[in-house]
């Protein structure tokens, strides 16, 4: 073969192999973009690390740790929400053990098993959006996980470290190590976004509206009152947790809700930073 043909071929592989690497990478977003991405049913099964990226001028407190692409943290999330709704099952019938150490949080009964009761939605329990209030505790966050080992984490968890805090009578061994999951790789320090007053910064509300519109509206509908969660007397909708309790409506949007079909957005690719946007828009629909 002359040597004008072996360089015909050269350019030749060159360019397929160019052109198949072309159609197999991530698309990029145009700025310009004004439509939302369609959400594929395939996309909604597949688990997607975090994109804790923020802006540089925010001070984060903690980094979520990156697992590998399969682990489950979300559904460790759901567990953290209400992990009695999410397993369907009925709540114990006495007060959590360790409730009785404190005096200031007045529920009882299924309240005082839900993790987030104690350690609060932004996940900083005395130190947070908990520190007052009825539902403070004085018990601390778990932000902190981050930074400890998944044997430490699940020996919280199983009563090893603590038997009144042993959930192994309730949490199966899968349910056990979706909790760790979270605990170690989902958590987020919100402070990067959400205001102690509860306002938002950092958050693109057009941007918020575009994806809200994309995806939220089909079931909370444009003005975010198709569902409410609460009754008709002290309706709550999307703006209304949006607006009063940023934090609970940041791990619901990240995680989804206990049994229920709403999506986590983490398994559909948002970021952070997209998190934070749709929860700046939010802000601006009724809340009543």
């Amino acid at each position: 073969m002359n040597e004008s043909k072996v360089l015909s071929l050269a350019v030749l592989s060159l360019g397929v192999f160019l052109l198949v690497g072309c159609n197999t990478a991530t698309p990029m977003v145009s700025e310009t973009v004004t439509q939302p991405p369609i959400v594929s049913p395939d996309l909604i099964d597949t688990q997607t690390p975090v994109d804790t990226q923020v802006p540089t001028e925010m001070q984060v407190t903690v980094e979520t740790q990156q697992p590998d692409s399969n682990v489950d943290y979300v559904s460790g999330g759901l567990l953290y929400d209400d992990w009695m709704k999410q397993l369907e099952v009925e709540p114990p019938a006495e007060d959590q053990p360790l409730w009785k150490t404190q005096t200031t949080n007045t529920r009882s009964g299924k309240d005082t098993w839900r993790c987030k009761e104690c350690h609060g939605w932004d996940y900083k329990g005395l130190e947070g959006a908990y520190g007052s209030g009825s539902h403070l505790t004085g018990f601390k966050g778990v932000l902190d996980s981050v930074s400890m080992t998944e044997d430490e984490l699940l020996a919280w968890m199983d009563g090893s470290e603590n038997s009144e805090h042993n959930f192994s009578g309730y949490f199966q061994e899968a349910e056990l190590t979706l909790i760790v999951n979270f605990l170690k790789y989902g958590l987020f320090d919100t402070a990067a976004y959400i205001n102690a007053d509860k306002s938002v910064s950092g958050g693109d509300g057009s941007n918020g509206k575009v994806l809200y519109d994309g995806l939220c509206a089909a079931c909370h509908g444009e003005d975010g009152r198709m569902l409410n969660f609460g009754d008709e007397d002290e309706p709550e909708f999307v703006g209304t947790i949006a607006f009063d309790n940023p934090w609970e409506f940041w791990h619901k949007a990240s995680f989804g809700h206990p049994a229920s079909q709403m999506i986590s957005v983490l398994k559909i690719g948002w970021s952070i930073q997209d998190i934070a946007d749709v929860l700046t828009y939010s802000q601006t629909l009724p809340t009543e």
